[in-house]
């Protein structure tokens, strides 16, 4: 299962010498991969936009990335817009590498073989993980317990020996519902890129290669609004922090129709292009703490998301293997992917909560964690989606998917389809969380206390009937012990289940 270490045989320590260049990828435009005044490599490669179908803002997100980068460089760049990668590198001896974010980039960089630098962007290496996962004696390796092995390591909110405040974790404070009666939080707009004319370039480019029929983009592109260079990714943290940060803790589970961002920082994209260190963000933020303008359970809960939860996945890509992702169906999951979700397209889908999600999507290419797992991951788990294809689709249809990202994310916490390797049960609920975390069911022709009948609620339904499906596997989980005793003592169990087999659309 173990994965490489520090990216695994071929990596060098040093920086090479001066006649070497430094291939640098999508995720690594920041100045965190560029050791000074050396010369670079950028490779704007057309066949990545074409493998599957994208979203049209992740396509401009990346390629503004790219060109922005390239022009800061100026003369210090190789700037090549080619076909593919081999057209430029194939047969080149001078280049070295930070090792990438993907088994095929990996493999691809060493066939070349480049000189491999270690990995960077996350705020344990993973050398270091490797030591802690073989600390653990074969103990399952749970994020609560990596988490604090990094704030100790660290010093991150940390008092001494102590963690701040006398907790680890602040979860418990970050659940408010969404203040009563309201249409947003009523905070400042997040800072806002302005577009210039390599974005126009781009999206030029987009027009044209969609038009010969060389990619397939599906959602919007304008306005752009994530960062692509350095310094637009240190504005968007430094509005997060002015404006954002206090109310990100208590409304992080929170939903309302017309406040897609809510306090969430918009920065998960900047960060996966290598354009922030984490390291430096968590830190900044846990000054606020200390310097008493941001509360606890706020610092703490972006914290654990930035330092806890991102690095994790990333370690976990590489620990679990890369057939992690197309090995494990334990649910037996198998229904192909409808088109509303293929072609973003939510004019047809009649409950509230996904139809706002999809549509959301398919205007920002983002949306944030709840959103996410407790109705989109959640209505394609109670409908038994092929987890190979959701993962596929979350990771082209947002603006921070990565292979690196989805996999823990959607193969083991959202589909459950690891059998418990990340998560211990599966992220299913009924319309009753959906009604307390967001406003949604306000609007929506379907009752969520209703599981039978014209108004009833697809989720709360869904849920049931998802267990009657999954019964026989989850039966041994103590932690659907009293779900499956529920499920048992459901007196109208046969008529909702055939209710859900017969229902037809979104």
């Amino acid at each position: 299962m173990g994965g490489p270490d520090d990216g695994g045989p071929g990596t060098v320590s040093d920086d090479g010498g001066p006649d070497r260049v430094r291939w640098i990828f999508a995720g690594q435009l920041g100045s965190l991969f560029d050791d000074g005044g050396g010369r670079m490599l950028l490779i704007e490669a057309r066949s990545v936009f074409g493998r599957r179908p994208m979203h049209r803002a992740k396509a401009h997100l990346l390629l503004s990335g790219i060109r922005h980068r390239a022009a800061e460089l100026g003369d210090r760049v190789e700037f090549h817009q080619v076909d593919t990668y081999s057209a430029v590198v194939d047969g080149r001896d001078d280049l070295d590498v930070i090792d990438p974010t993907s088994y095929s980039a990996r493999r691809y960089v060493r066939r070349l073989g480049a000189r491999v630098l270690p990995s960077r962007g996350f705020v344990t290496s993973e050398s270091d993980f490797a030591l802690w996962a073989g600390s653990r004696g074969g103990k399952r390796l749970l994020l609560e317990d990596f988490y604090r092995s990094v704030r100790q390591r660290t010093g991150i909110l940390m008092e001494g020996e102590t963690p701040a405040g006398g907790q680890w974790n602040y979860d418990v404070s970050n659940r408010e519902r969404p203040p009563r009666g309201a249409v947003t939080l009523g905070l400042p707009d997040p800072w806002w890129p302005e577009e210039d004319e390599i974005d126009a370039g781009v999206r030029e480019d987009l027009d044209r290669w969609q038009a010969d029929g060389l990619v397939q983009l599906v959602g919007l592109d304008a306005p752009r609004r994530f960062a692509v260079t350095e310094r637009e990714a240190n504005l968007a943290l430094d509005s997060f922090i002015e404006s954002r940060l206090n109310d990100f803790g208590p409304f992080e589970d929170a939903t309302l129709t017309n406040d897609w961002t809510m306090a969430h920082s918009l920065l998960s994209a900047p960060l996966n292009l290598g354009l922030l260190d984490p390291l430096a963000v968590v830190t900044r933020v846990a000054d606020e703490y200390e310097a008493g303008r941001a509360p606890l359970a706020s610092v703490e809960g972006f914290v654990r998301q930035v330092m806890g939860w991102r690095d994790y996945v990333w370690h976990l890509y590489w620990h679990l293997g890369e057939d992690y992702r197309g090995s494990h169906n334990a649910l037996g999951a198998k229904e192909t992917l409808p088109r509303e979700f293929t072609e973003l397209d939510a004019t047809t889908i009649t409950a509230n909560c996904l139809h706002h999600s999809i549509d959301g999507l398919r205007q920002h290419g983002w949306a944030h964690h709840i959103q996410r797992l407790m109705v989109i991951g959640n209505w394609a788990l109670q409908r038994g989606y092929d987890p190979v294809a959701l993962n596929d689709w979350f990771t082209d249809m947002f603006v921070d998917g990565t292979p690196w990202v989805m996999p823990a994310n959607v193969i083991g916490m959202s589909q459950h389809a690891d059998g418990g390797i990340v998560a211990t049960k599966p992220y299913s609920s009924g319309g009753a969380y959906i009604n307390t975390m967001t406003d949604y069911c306000g609007g929506c022709r379907y009752n969520p206390r209703v599981r039978l009948g014209p108004d009833a609620c697809p989720f709360t339904a869904g849920y049931w009937a998802f267990l009657d499906r999954t019964e026989p596997v989850l039966a041994p989980n103590f932690r659907m012990k009293q779900p499956l005793a529920g499920l048992r003592r459901l007196a109208d169990r046969g008529a909702v289940v055939a209710q859900e087999r017969e229902r037809e659309g979104l």
